[in-house]
């Protein structure tokens, strides 16, 4: 039985910040089991925040040169991480940061330079794992889902509330799982207008009122009446999302009042379509999970149907970077990482690119 070391490594639309996990993974009687050792968030600064939120405007040389100089950054965290736990690492895999994701258009990038990442941490890297997903014609997204399966498969379904929402479960024998819509990108968007990095517990829309013309607004998107598998990215947000949020002449705490129970009229929505009972388990995880006042309106939106569940901090925080220092044992190991029922596409396939230092 091999023990893995590897260090996950996660940036998500949300712009929080960059997740480091390192995690010990192995297989026991074909079951994945994980500890996850050590963790570090690291907050963006304020310039490499908005760098980052406007990085699909870059022309193409400034966004290449960005992609460089970020993985260069990612690398060096990673060693000062490494340093200061005094880590045994054999592997690091990085998502990266999604900045542009068209998989209509069969384009999907995330920056951060595998091979300078590799470089400034001195450690193997795996890296890419949505491109060749994109290039089997699938939605390169959601990636979390084999994850889901493999440690969390005890839970009827699987809810991560990060910049977007998605869900994961299990029908017919196949892994089902797709981009809900929304959850701490609106969010987030709302407070830092007014220079509040993000509403702690969700009290400022506690005090709020619903804006009815905008939950109305937010709710007929046309996303939300397509067919899954389907995903989205940021560029959506901002064609189609940030319009509904401008015009809204409303107090700060009725705009995100407002876009909690958006959120949550959505995942409701999905988890009902998808239930022939009562009582199912729903494990959420991600920033959104340390809102109360939204995991308060989900459960009251979900009454009987299914049971909120969310765990210990460190599981909230990191999954996601778990889940990809598992999709990196998985691509090391050559076995599948990304789903087609999940994402469309052609094939089930090991994805990742791995980039040796020098």
């Amino acid at each position: 039985m091999k023990k893995h070391k590897i260090l996950g490594l996660m940036s998500g639309t949300s712009l929080d910040g960059l997740d480091l996990a390192y995690c010990h993974i192995w297989s026991d009687n074909d079951a994945y089991r994980f500890d996850i050792v050590e963790t570090k968030s690291v907050t963006y600064e304020a310039s490499m925040q908005e760098k980052l939120k406007d990085s699909i405007f870059l022309p193409a040389d400034e966004l290449l040169k960005f992609h460089n100089s970020y993985g260069t950054w990612l690398g060096n965290q990673s060693k000062i991480f490494i340093d200061e736990k005094k880590l045994e690492v054999e592997y690091i895999a990085s998502h990266g940061h999604t900045t542009h994701h068209q998989p209509e258009n069969g384009l999907t990038y995330q920056i951060g330079s595998g091979q300078h990442l590799a470089n400034a941490s001195g450690i193997k890297v795996v890296c890419d794992f949505r491109t060749n997903d994109v290039a089997l014609d699938g939605q390169g997204a959601p990636l979390v889902p084999i994850g889901d399966r493999l440690f969390f498969g005890n839970y009827d379904f699987c809810l991560n509330l990060g910049g977007i929402s998605n869900v994961s479960f299990e029908k017919d024998g196949e892994r089902l799982a797709y981009d809900i819509g929304l959850a701490n990108m609106i969010l987030n968007y709302i407070t830092r207008k007014e220079g509040i990095a993000f509403d702690k517990g969700g009290e400022m829309a506690r005090s709020g009122n619903i804006n009815t013309q905008m939950l109305k607004s937010l709710n007929s998107l046309e996303f939300y009446q397509l067919p899954h598998p389907k995903s989205i990215g940021y560029e959506w947000f901002v064609e189609k999302v940030v319009p509904i949020v401008d015009r809204t002449k409303d107090d700060m705490s009725n705009l995100l009042c407002t876009s909690v129970h958006h959120i949550c009229d959505q995942v409701a929505l999905q988890i009902e379509e998808n239930t022939s009972g009562i009582d199912h388990k729903l494990f959420v995880t991600g920033g959104g999970a340390l809102n109360e006042f939204l995991i308060e309106t989900l459960q009251s939106k979900l009454l009987n149907t299914a049971k909120v569940i969310v765990p210990e901090k460190k599981l909230i925080e990191f999954k996601e970077a778990l889940v990809f220092a598992l999709m990196g044992v998985l691509r090391i190991e050559q076995k599948t990482n990304v789903l087609k029922s999940v994402t469309g596409a052609k094939r089930n396939s090991s994805s990742g690119v791995v980039f040796l230092p020098c």
